[in-house]
């Protein structure tokens, strides 16, 4: 295992001893050396300027765990989203490679149809940078449609349960012209695997 250390200790082996370098202590004597390491004792550390710099250090490390967290939350949410809409396009796959072409139903099968889909979205994915804004297009138009249902009559809720279908659908229809857009604008400037 190696550390984040490693970087500075690795590339100071690599470049080796410089000749022109001393690195001995300054002080050739030996009351010089006491006063300097007395010196180097010294006070309480200063709680101010200490302070204020620890604070904004650990405001931006926990942005930066904020980042790498939402990065988390994401790859969960693709990875449970892909076992909801890839199942059943293995089973569609692999029940017409069985029954119509009469291959066995074996886990081999199962793994290089499996691997094939992968390989294809993934190869989609590269060719096209605006893949993901076809997502993104397609999806502002299937949101509205499949999230709202409501049981509730005339109360708080329920007026609540409107405001944000209306909020919904309003992004819906802004989602894909916004998307669009943005697909225009990049495809003037579109290259295969650049």
């Amino acid at each position: 295992i190696y550390s984040y250390s490693t970087i500075a200790w690795a590339a100071s082996m690599s470049k080796g001893v410089r000749e022109d370098v001393e690195y001995g202590y300054k002080e050739k004597s030996t009351v010089g050396m006491v006063f300097n390491f007395f010196s180097g004792l010294g006070d309480k550390p200063s709680k101010g300027p200490m302070w204020k710099g620890v604070i904004v250090a650990y405001i931006i490390v926990a942005l930066s765990w904020l980042i790498a967290t939402a990065n988390i939350f994401v790859v969960i949410h693709v990875i449970g989203s892909y076992q909801i809409y890839a199942m059943p396009v293995f089973e569609m796959m692999e029940t017409l490679l069985v029954k119509k072409l009469n291959f066995r139903p074996t886990t081999i099968l199962r793994f290089c149809v499996r691997s094939f889909y992968v390989a294809a979205t993934m190869f989609l994915g590269m060719t096209f940078p605006i893949f993901g804004g076809l997502l993104a297009f397609f999806g502002g138009f299937a949101f509205a449609p499949t999230t709202y249902f409501i049981r509730l009559k005339y109360g708080l809720s329920w007026w609540a349960n409107w405001v944000c279908i209306a909020f919904g659908i309003f992004l819906m229809v802004l989602s894909p012209i916004g998307e669009l857009r943005t697909i225009v604008i990049q495809a003037k400037e579109y290259q295969f695997y650049s």
